[in-house]
């Protein structure tokens, strides 16, 4: 475990030098409420295709209120583009319904009540946290996350995203919950991609045990 950690820490210095740009998010937002539902609709879809529908979205149902009280007709012929859009059209109304009943109309922080929401898994519960609050609970696990750090031998978990978050939890400070997920999900999109990661380009290789394996 120490050289894991040790190994961890000079993971994050060389891609703080890689990615300095690296975002806190690639989900547009002005506000809780926009971050929780751009989040929820970010599941199994590309961050991209999200950013397109999201404002029409909040220019019709700019708050709780006015969301709870959509049809789901309305709302999915507004979200049809990005997939999905039956089941996540009724997380968001039930979750902007539920916000209104149970949390005064304002999005919760903590990740006891956000993961009643639904739609709402842990990832999502920790992307809200980190991004709009700073609060750090956990650590964001979406795709490139778990991707990226099954490679690096960080965790030994293929699929359960929330074993993988319990080791990265243990192998890293809390100060550092945030930015690991911050600079390995970069890495992921820009260098370490799913079907052919760049492993001559990759700024980590000498600290990867799977460098190599996917030419």
């Amino acid at each position: 475990m120490d050289n894991d950690k040790q190994r961890a820490q000079e993971i994050l210095k060389q891609l703080n030098r890689a990615y300095p740009d690296a975002p806190e998010t690639y989900l547009d937002h002005s506000n809780a409420f926009e971050m929780l539902i751009a989040t929820i609709l970010s599941a199994n879809t590309a961050d991209a295709c999200v950013n397109t529908i999201t404002p029409e979205l909040f220019r019709q149902y700019p708050d709780v209120k006015r969301l709870m009280r959509a049809s789901l007709e309305d709302i999915i012929g507004i979200i049809r583009p990005c997939g999905t859009y039956n089941r996540k059209s009724s997380y968001i109304r039930d979750s902007a319904r539920l916000i209104v009943e149970n949390f005064g109309g304002k999005v919760p922080k903590s990740m006891e009540d956000l993961i009643t929401l639904p739609g709402v898994s842990r990832k999502t519960a920790n992307v809200v946290l980190s991004v709009v609050f700073k609060i750090r609970e956990g650590v964001v696990v979406d795709t490139h996350v778990m991707r990226v750090t099954q490679r690096l031998g960080l965790t030994q978990h293929q699929k359960n995203r929330e074993k993988a978050e319990r080791d990265l939890m243990a192998l890293l400070p809390r100060g550092q919950w945030y930015e690991y997920a911050k600079l390995i999900g970069a890495h992921g999109r820009r260098t370490c991609n799913a079907r052919k990661p760049e492993c001559d380009a990759c700024a980590i290789k000498d600290l990867c045990p799977s460098v190599g394996r996917f030419t």
